[in-house]
């Protein structure tokens, strides 16, 4: 049987760990979004401090708050 591998960050990359996309990947939405369901408040301001870490780390790159914040708002 397959060993479940985290979807989550690899560092300064950004991409994921388990399946190479750029971070957070589909099932990283998905897990967040299962994690923080009582809480998305708190989901946004976890991924508001990732995306300032990795705005640092990947400078120059456009797209950032759409890759981190812009799913995650309430619907």
């Amino acid at each position: 049987m397959p060993r479940y591998r985290p979807h989550v960050a690899a560092r300064p990359s950004w991409r994921c760990r388990a399946c190479g996309a750029a971070w957070p990947c589909s099932p990283a939405r998905l897990a967040l979004l299962g994690e923080y369901r009582e809480d998305r408040i708190g989901l946004l301001i976890y991924l508001a401090t990732l995306l300032s870490e990795a705005a640092g780390d990947l400078a120059g790159h456009d797209g950032l708050t759409d890759r981190f914040l812009t799913w995650a708002r309430a619907r």
